[in-house]
């Protein structure tokens, strides 16, 4: 007998008559959200999820396809419990056995959904994916293909003769989540504007804290001070530098706690240095923590200090939580941060500075509340899921009147539209 991950691998049949749609057309849009996984910690991976949870169902049918969905043992409960969130949604969901990139024949199943059933749109989620969903999508005749790079770095070679040769050219929008990315998407790496679209990231409210003292939990007390960071323990995150900027001003700070919540392979390298700076009583690996939100709300600050990034939710979410942000000057971070407003942006691989930016905030806690205050404001009002996913609806809604299909069809009015 099946156990319950090879049942949910398993793609639910479409149903015989779909619903009418407010498109107009008879029927609701098919919308295909491409991605490599599902269950994990990645932001991209979660956001994707979302997507699909949150498309409007009275105009669009959502179906996840999860890539690379054969999980390990340890992993095993987290995809599990995504695939049946999706379903609980009422987004059916395809998960793919493939274990590693020879294992052409693990496609077969997206190839037969796609021939088979009229699929109008595919959404890929970076790069790999990207890949994917322009070849299968082009050869099964899906009208519509959208491409979407999460995290942009700039990669002489390969990686960018391939977004621009083949992602950027087989996609009818290639989305960036900043402006900066878009623009070095088209100054770059050559891509079309026409092609280059800026989709900015949402996220949902967090969950409001469930009341737990995390502080006790932790060992610190109610007048030590607290910053947190969120992310993986992998170098570009340059986490090695968030932990010399708070061992250069633990001694100004005796009450110091700096919360690191993550895993990843670095993990060992920043332990050897936490140890090395003797920053054991300071700085604190959490590891992975499914009570981010109580963390976020026994912290005074929160601090980025990535090297690279596109429009990191982790930064929404501290805005989210009213803190103020200590970050870097990367990527899409200043369309979120406002320097001196929302938080304080600081250059990447500037230990000093980012120690200097944390300690800041900390000998003013009135104006730290008031950044965290006015952060909170901007994340509901311009940074909300429900925004973003409307900006997406309307996206595909746009791109698939162009199309052939599209034009036989009625004419396909925006959210709220009466058709």
């Amino acid at each position: 007998m099946p156990d319950a991950l090879e049942q949910l691998t398993a793609l639910p049949a479409a149903p015989d008559a779909p619903a009418r749609s407010r498109n107009g057309c008879g029927r609701r849009l098919k919308v295909v959200q491409l991605t490599d996984r599902v269950g994990t910690h990645g932001g991209a991976e979660h956001l994707t999820m979302q997507i699909a949870e949150r498309l409007d169902q009275a105009r669009f049918e959502s179906i996840v396809c999860a890539t690379r969905f054969s999980a390990s043992e340890r992993e095993k409960d987290t995809v599990e419990d995504a695939a049946a969130a999706l379903s609980a949604a009422g987004v059916r969901f395809l998960g793919l056995d493939r274990r590693t990139r020879a294992h052409a024949w693990a496609w077969r199943p997206l190839v037969q959904l796609l021939r088979r059933e009229r699929v109008d749109v595919i959404h890929a989620h970076k790069f790999g994916s990207n890949i994917w969903g322009v070849v299968f999508g082009r050869l099964c005749g899906v009208p519509v293909v959208v491409t979407h790079e999460h995290g942009w770095s700039f990669e002489r070679g390969p990686k960018m003769i391939i977004d621009r040769e083949l992602i950027a050219r087989g996609s009818n929008a290639f989305i960036a989540v900043s402006r900066e990315d878009r623009r070095r998407m088209i100054e770059l790496e050559k891509i079309s504007p026409e092609r280059a679209v800026f989709v900015p990231n949402g996220i949902r409210a967090l969950r409001p804290p469930s009341g737990r003292d995390v502080r006790a939990e932790l060992g610190i007390s109610a007048t030590d001070t607290v910053v947190t960071s969120v992310g993986f323990l992998r170098q570009p995150k340059a986490i090695d530098v968030l932990i010399e900027g708070a061992a250069r001003i633990a001694p100004r700070f005796p009450g110091l706690k700096v919360l690191i919540v993550g895993e990843g392979a670095d993990r060992p390298a920043y332990e050897a240095l936490i140890d090395r700076l003797g920053a054991q009583d300071s700085v604190k690996l959490l590891g992975l923590r499914s009570d981010v939100p109580d963390l976020l709300a026994a912290s005074d600050v929160a601090v980025l200090s990535t090297n690279s990034e596109g429009s990191p939710l982790s930064v929404m979410e501290y805005m989210d939580a009213k803190l103020p942000v200590v970050a870097t000057r990367v990527g899409g971070i200043p369309d979120l941060i406002d320097h001196e407003v929302h938080g304080l942006l600081v250059e990447p691989q500037d230990a000093a500075g980012l120690g200097e930016a944390i300690a800041r905030l900390l000998d003013d806690p009135e104006e730290a509340v008031r950044m965290g205050e006015r952060g909170h404001e901007r994340r509901r009002r311009e940074f909300d899921i429900d925004v973003m996913v409307e900006n997406l609806e309307n996206l595909y809604l746009d791109l698939y009147s162009r199309t052939r299909r599209g034009r036989r069809e009625a004419p396909v009015p925006a959210r709220g539209a009466v058709a």
